[in-house]
């Protein structure tokens, strides 16, 4: 083979691989969620509807493709292999779904973290026992509820102070009523309501307020309370939705909100999610945010079952 033919074919080569390497960065991130089993009255912890609702809006984003794992673990935990990211909508506690199998779950996981996928936890999925997942949670996501340190009160938060961050794009003010969870158990004991680098982690607070003191004073939803040590804290502001970047490569984020089905509806709380999503599997969030619209007839889509419905 001559010289001359030898560089045509070096040509056409590196031209193949520079095409394949713009069409894989072209390509949609994958995001799965994964929605918990049936729990609590209608309208509350509604995970399979929440999930399928979500997944809905992110329909026309081209950046991101979703999949959908309802009622708990997935049979076939192939859907996982090529995630991006991977955010959990489900309870939590003793019984999460990421600590059953005695671990076997946890070191999934892991090697998913190993390999830089994000991972999200929302609601009672950002609760878990310390001894079973705390290390892990505060390693995947920067942190998590922890029983009797942590608070579940129902209040009404106004959120109207937003960091520089792609989740914030394009979210304006806003107030809202959920069972919001504070005083989160975080990485090296941080407050959690400022940036901050801690060994391997970069800490963003995305959702911060101060709870009145009558919020602090209890009750909560269990126990009721009130606990001395969050009495104690009077007049600290409070992370709710927090963002981190691992050393591995990989982010993570927790939302303590999202009790309240019918919250969705609201086009700023279901913003700062979704766009928690996108940055989540890494894809661009666009400069006014992630826009969707939901109606009340979509919110009436997919409930479960409940007693009392």
């Amino acid at each position: 083979m001559n010289r001359s033919l030898l560089r045509i074919l070096a040509a056409c080569l590196a031209a193949c691989a520079g095409l394949g390497t713009s069409q894989a960065a072209d390509a949609p991130r994958q995001l799965v969620l994964v929605a918990g089993k049936q729990s609590h009255p209608p309208r509350m912890h509604e995970f399979n509807a929440g999930v399928q609702l979500l997944a809905r809006c992110l329909e026309k984003v081209p950046q991101v493709q979703v999949r959908t794992v309802l009622n708990g673990w997935p049979a076939d935990e192939q859907i996982f292999d090529d995630a991006d990211a991977i955010v959990f909508y489900m309870d939590g506690g003793g019984r999460h779904e990421l600590v059953l199998e005695q671990g076997r779950r946890l070191k999934l996981a892991e090697a998913w973290a190993k390999r830089g996928t994000g991972i999200g936890c929302m609601h009672y999925g950002v609760e878990v026992v310390t001894d079973q997942a705390g290390a892990e949670f505060k390693r995947w996501i920067g942190g998590h509820y922890e029983n009797a340190f942590s608070c579940n009160p129902i209040w009404e938060p106004e959120f109207n102070r937003f960091p520089e961050h792609p989740i914030t794009r394009g979210v304006k003010p806003f107030r809202i009523k959920d069972e919001w969870y504070f005083n989160m158990r975080f990485v090296s004991d941080i407050a959690g309501n400022a940036p901050e680098t801690t060994g391997n982690v970069k800490f963003q607070p995305i959702l911060v307020a101060t709870p009145a003191d009558a919020v602090r004073d209890g009750p909560y939803v269990y126990p009721k309370g009130p606990y001395p040590h969050i009495q104690a804290a009077k007049g600290r502001a409070e992370a709710m939705l927090w963002a981190v970047e691992r050393a591995d490569g990989g982010r993570g984020f927790g939302f303590t909100g999202g009790h309240f089905h019918d919250n969705w509806g609201n086009d700023q709380f279901r913003k700062v999610v979704l766009n928690s999503f996108l940055w989540l599997a890494k894809a661009e969030v666009p400069e006014q945010g992630v826009e969707s619209h939901v109606t009340a007839a979509d919110l009436d889509l997919n409930l479960d079952p409940k007693p009392g419905k």
